[in-house]
């Protein structure tokens, strides 16, 4: 398969890897994954048994009139522990290398059949400019869009030029998400990163 490169020229790329049918149901497993990986977990509250005193039985068992008591530290009572406390957990979904990698070709997939993926040659920024980055894209005729640079392309200018554009982000190939590959409207990549992400996913 031959993927058009923005200067004229064009690059060769695997059919196998960015040919294959959309597998929505493999891409929707490999985004919650992700999304559920990025969750904290480390929410805690103190049920009955962690809160502080409450050891002494408040009154007698019988003769009070008032309802048997054995702590003042149960869920009714005020200063009282949690019912069902949450606890400190992990969200980490388990999914197989195999399966992510192919998500990811699907998605690629889609994107060059949807027209979304742009390759271009190179993508550094002359100076960490705001403005230089929306003439940029202007010119590829895009707004919203996910850049993808080469792992040892990065430049801190682009990613400082881009800082302020919330429909913009910059990655390196290394460090790319099926979120955002999903979320922004087109996907620009260098050659140098489309090679890498070939090399990844075979």
């Amino acid at each position: 398969m031959k993927l058009d490169v923005i200067n004229g020229s064009s690059v060769d790329v695997s059919d196998d890897t960015f040919g294959r049918d959309y597998n929505e149901a493999l891409v929707h497993q490999a985004v919650t994954a992700y999304l559920a990986g990025g969750r904290s977990g480390t929410k805690a509250q103190k049920n009955r048994s962690a809160v502080r005193g409450g050891g002494a039985k408040p009154w007698r068992q019988k003769g009070t009139g008032r309802a048997r008591a054995g702590t003042s530290r149960g869920p009714l009572w005020r200063s009282g522990g949690q019912i069902f406390a949450a606890q400190p957990r992990s969200y980490k979904q388990k999914i197989n290398k195999k399966m992510v990698r192919a998500a990811y070709a699907s998605i690629f997939s889609e994107l060059i059949r949807l027209e979304r993926l742009h390759v271009v040659d190179d993508f550094k920024a002359e100076t960490p400019k705001t403005k230089d980055m929306l003439v940029r894209l202007g010119k590829l005729n895009v707004s919203s869009a996910y850049i993808i640079v080469g792992t040892e392309k990065s430049d801190e200018k682009l990613y400082l030029s881009a800082r302020n554009l919330h429909h913009v982000d910059v990655d390196e190939a290394s460090s790319i998400d099926p979120v955002s590959l999903i979320k922004y409207e087109h996907v620009v990549i260098t050659e140098e990163a489309l090679k890498e992400v070939e090399e990844w996913l075979q």
